[in-house]
């Protein structure tokens, strides 16, 4: 595997000195493609315009945290790119892409002395100089006179120039199977309307020809199907690369596919090698600054010279994602991502310093929510994806931003541990209904009920999704019995029936499914319901009577569920 002091260096020079690839480069892999690539692309992406510049915005590592915040602003001064690479040489006509092709050379000299070579490389030159801004076509030219431009080693050379191309460029393998630059000037087909349909009618979202439920779950599927890849809805760029590569996923493709966003500062990598997976892996690298308040990985980043910046503590952050199918019975069915590992890269190295975790520490989430309810923080939040909110310094901000937080981090809490949702609603409690509040939440009281809203859906859910866990006869990690089981369930739905049938539509219908899951269990129905009732045991006679209890308990929020749809049937 090579490291990137070996791409940029020559004679021990530093990679962040050096000029130029270390030569010769014999790429055909797409994981030692993605080294090298990683070491241009942070180095002359990232790396550069933070060290030029003591206004770089850094990226928050909450906005590496599903769900993806919406941007706040586009930084038009910093770099932005797309790129595809092919492990396979391409077929100019058959591609389902449009891209101006470069031609590799015919041996693996330098073509000096032969004029068919010296006419390729010059009519690589002035294909890619014909889509680089005028001002810099003659520089162009000047430097890459008689240079083989398509070969991996003058690729990060070449980098300045290809971030001030329009569109996106192509890597490929040439005659000898290894990496070459195949192409610039490629567009990514997304066909966005045809995807969005089929998806959401796949996942039952949508109903063909119905165009009131089109209407009406059409931004859940929108964000859900960008989710996946790595996404929200945001710009073009974005958009049609996360659905080029789910459309080259699933023609079978071996491909690498880079994005880097001038708003989100970013880069986002789709790799598929070939294996049968359901989506291609997802990553990000961005340059974080780690929290003050994370003592004990801040002192082990410092002892390995893993600081990109250590006064500010500015870090290389890589996060590597799963992806989740679609669960209709599942509470948490907004969830297309989470997070599957964090790695802090070394700046000379690469290395990746594992076991970190940099973003999702439930302890950094609790003390930025007390940082919020006191007024004392002072980030920045996109609220409802229209308005953006700075600091929190009136109670009106500290709404807006309770909300982005609660609704950010919605799905993590349902999981969470009791303990810690425990401490999270005191803290909320204990600001949402002072008593010294209630004249300023008078006066803002949409907000206000927003914000009880969005928190007694969570407080509901977490008790729905305890009921999912022991639909699959679990208790808190405790693997259970049929007896125990029904006996939790029926306990947890007549606490639930008295407050959660007045409040959320969705939660109930969880709660139908998930109850019918249990009564439908095939080894339960056989030896506990069917047999003869002097032939069951005292256990079984209590399973017995629990499975009707939790019969009854279903007929009630059934008929909750019909009164609320015939309710709403008249009112329209």
């Amino acid at each position: 595997m090579i490291k990137w002091q070996e791409v940029f260096s020559k004679n021990g020079l530093r990679w962040t000195d050096a000029a130029k690839l270390a030569a010769p480069l014999d790429l055909g892999d797409l994981v030692e493609l993605k080294i090298l690539l990683d070491a241009v692309h942070i180095r002359f992406c990232l790396v550069k315009p933070f060290q030029e510049s003591r206004h770089y915005p850094l990226v928050e590592s909450r906005e590496l945290l599903p769900s993806f915040d919406n941007d706040m602003f586009e930084y038009k001064e910093l770099p932005g790119f797309s790129l595809v690479a092919f492990a396979r040489q391409l077929d100019y006509f058959s591609e389902i892409f449009q891209f101006d092709k470069l031609h590799p050379l015919f041996s693996e000299g330098d073509g000096a002395n032969c004029p068919l070579e010296n006419r390729v490389m010059e009519q690589n030159l002035q294909t890619m100089a014909a889509r680089l801004p005028r001002v810099h076509q003659d520089v162009f030219r000047q430097q890459f006179r008689n240079t083989d431009t398509v070969v991996m080693e003058n690729y990060a050379a070449l980098m300045p120039y290809l971030l001030n191309m329009d569109r996106a460029h192509v890597l490929a393998w040439g005659p000898d199977n290894r990496f070459h630059l195949a192409g610039i000037f490629a567009s990514f087909p997304s066909d966005i309307d045809s995807e969005l349909k089929r998806f959401g009618i796949r996942i039952g979202k949508f109903v063909n020809g119905d165009s009131e439920i089109y209407e009406r779950n059409r931004m859940f599927v929108y964000q859900y199907l960008m989710e996946l890849y790595g996404f929200p809805i945001v710009s073009e760029r974005r958009t049609s690369s996360a659905l080029f590569a789910r459309k080259l996923h699933k023609m079978g493709e071996r491909f690498l596919l880079r994005v880097l966003g001038q708003t989100d500062r970013t880069i986002t990598t789709y790799l598929s090698k070939g294996e049968n997976v359901r989506y291609p892996a997802v990553e990000k690298i961005a340059l974080v600054a780690v929290d003050p308040d994370q003592e004990e990985a801040l002192h082990l980043i410092d002892s390995e010279g893993f600081f990109l910046d250590r006064a500010r503590r500015v870090v290389i952050l890589r996060v590597r994602y799963r992806q989740h199918g679609f669960n209709p019975s599942n509470v948490r069915q907004d969830r297309a991502l989470s997070v599957l590992s964090q790695d802090v890269l070394h700046p000379l190295t690469g290395e990746a310093l594992t076991g970190l975790n940099i973003i999702k520490d439930t302890s950094n989430m609790f003390l930025r929510l007390n940082d919020i309810v006191r007024g004392e923080y002072t980030g920045r939040i996109i609220y409802k994806r229209t308005e953006l909110v700075e600091n929190t310094e009136t109670h009106q901000k500290r709404l807006k931003f309770l909300y982005t937080w609660l609704t950010k981090h919605q799905r993590r809490m349902i999981s969470y541990s009791d303990e810690f949702f425990s401490n999270v609603s005191k803290v909320l409690t204990g600001y949402l209904f002072a008593p010294e509040n209630d004249d300023a939440f008078e006066a803002l009281h949409e907000l206000h009920q927003e914000v009880c809203t969005r928190f007694s859906y969570i407080q509901q859910a977490r008790r729905v999704r305890i009921l999912e866990d022991l639909c699959q006869r679990t208790y808190k990690g405790q693997r259970l019995g049929y007896g125990p089981m029904l006996h939790e369930a029926v306990e947890l739905l007549n606490e639930l029936k008295f407050e959660i049938v007045n409040f959320f539509p969705a939660l109930v219908d969880s709660v139908i499914n998930g109850v019918e899951k249990v009564l439908r269990d095939r080894y339960l129905q056989r030896h506990y319901i069917e047999p003869a009732e002097d032939s069951l045991t005292r256990a079984g006679h209590e399973i017995r009577k629990n499975y009707g209890r939790l019969v009854a308990l279903q007929d009630g929020f059934k008929a909750v569920r019909k009164a609320r749809s015939n309710k709403e049937s008249t009112t329209a």
